[in-house]
């Protein structure tokens, strides 16, 4: 899923690689020229390394040490993948890399946990998001989306930066998708309710998914 949104024919850093099987995949497919694989500790950087030795590709994939996008310099790469990590630190490592807000950058997105929180970054600094995937495997879904930098912020309401475009979709994910945090913020709004704290904004999200 992660793979179809990289463009053809670029290259790409691949933050917070772990195995480096993303970036192993696309270079054997075809689909990209060459790619970097970063991440920040040095056990899972070992590990990319046995992928890249193990299929030949370290004229094709160089393997770097750094925090986020610390490391890593302006013209190095097209498109940015960041997979396996919560929106929050997204949001976090993206906010203090300022060269991104670039219009010929691509950013590849597979928030694990807060999605909202990355949506949120990305609409009211400048960038777009488009296209927004979802994909059932072995019975957990995984959505993914990219962007672009634009340079026009948008607000949205926070239904869209909780729920994504997916109440929009006319598909069976989307909808089993949706219903699941619909009831993870009813669960999370009974714990409010029961221990005394204010609930209202969970309400409110819930009341716009139902009218969209």
């Amino acid at each position: 899923m992660t793979a179809s949104l990289v463009r053809e024919g670029r290259r790409i850093a691949d933050i917070g690689t772990d195995h480096a099987f993303l970036p192993a995949y696309l270079v054997l497919s075809g689909k990209i020229t060459s790619a970097i694989a970063s991440d920040v500790k040095k056990g899972p950087l070992e590990n990319a390394g046995q992928t890249v030795a193990e299929y030949g590709l370290a004229d094709k994939i160089k393997l770097r040490l750094s925090d986020g996008f610390d490391m890593l310099y302006y013209t190095e790469a097209d498109d940015y993948v960041l997979a396996g990590m919560g929106g929050t630190l997204m949001a976090e490592l993206i906010s203090r890399t300022p060269w991104l807000k670039d219009e010929n950058l691509h950013l590849v997105l597979q928030p694990q946990s807060h999605a909202q929180d990355i949506r949120k970054y990305l609409c009211e600094n400048g960038f777009k998001i488009c296209n927004e995937l979802i994909t059932d495997e072995g019975g957990r879904l995984y959505i993914a989306f990219d962007a672009y930098f634009t340079g026009e912020a948008e607000k949205k309401d926070e239904t869209y930066y909780y729920f994504g475009s997916f109440p929009e979709k006319d598909d069976g994910l989307s909808a089993l998708y949706v219903e699941k945090l619909k009831n993870r913020l009813i669960k999370e709004k009974t714990a409010l309710k029961n221990s005394g704290y204010d609930y209202k904004h969970i309400d409110e999200l819930l009341r716009g998914v139902e009218n969209d």
